[in-house]
């Protein structure tokens, strides 16, 4: 697919590879949170969606490697990105930085997302009610105004309530805040694990284009039907 037909579009298929086609530096700002390589935990209450490759059960250090060579192929198509994880634990506490670090991005803020509820229901240590959202820059990015500024590096945001059928939909709000302080009207957005369509849908609310990659064909058919049913916003 040439990179003029993937604007405004979804586009199904391994994101890595998809990448490979759009030209350096052609996106603007890229909004995204990749599977957490949960291995099979959760899934209770939302069909879990199997995906090729099993990217969301892998070995933990493939994991680490395959986000690695997705974050360097980002830093070849773009400009700044917005990277939704969480520390996760298996004998130890895993934190994103520990395969940040080892890409060409700096990060510019590290912004804790308090969910305020979380769904873990053991005793073996604190509960977690936060995640995090990394941004990532080249350079040292524009100086915000004082309104954007007024965010805060810590966003209370509560989780979505309606799942769409997806077991961790991107809340609207977190999308709409990464929009706003790393682009501008027009501007060409990617998301390469689109999901439920999330970051696409605040796109086209705040009048910038986007790219969507999304691996299941499941997950782009509700993010098309989600569109289809979003308005254009009037101003």
């Amino acid at each position: 697919m040439k990179i003029k037909d993937m604007i405004n579009t979804i586009v199904c298929g391994n994101c890595v590879e998809v990448m490979k086609t759009i030209p350096d530096n052609y996106i603007d700002l890229v909004v995204t949170s990749p599977p957490y390589n949960k291995k099979g935990v959760g899934g209770k209450l939302v069909k879990k969606i199997k995906y090729d490759g099993n990217t969301d059960s892998m070995d933990e250090k493939k994991y680490q490697e395959w986000q690695v060579d997705v974050l360097n192929e980002l830093y070849r198509v773009s400009k700044m990105v917005f990277y939704n994880h969480k520390v996760r634990y298996e004998k130890e506490a895993i934190f994103p930085t520990q395969w940040i670090a080892k890409t060409k991005w700096k990060i510019w803020q590290e912004i804790v997302w308090n969910r305020s509820i979380t769904g873990n229901i053991r005793g073996w240590r604190c509960w977690n009610i936060d995640e995090r959202i990394y941004w990532l820059v080249k350079d040292k990015p524009s100086e915000l105004n004082t309104k954007l500024a007024q965010y805060t590096s810590i966003w209370n945001i509560r989780p979505e309530i309606k799942r769409r059928n997806h077991p961790a939909p991107f809340p609207q709000e977190i999308a709409n805040r990464c929009l706003l302080l790393g682009s501008n009207g027009g501007d060409i957005i990617l998301d390469p694990f689109l999901g439920s369509g999330t970051t696409a849908v605040a796109c086209k609310m705040l009048k910038r284009n986007y790219i969507g990659i999304e691996i299941s064909p499941e997950y782009c058919q509700i993010a098309n039907d989600r569109l289809k049913q979003t308005e254009e916003p009037l101003f």
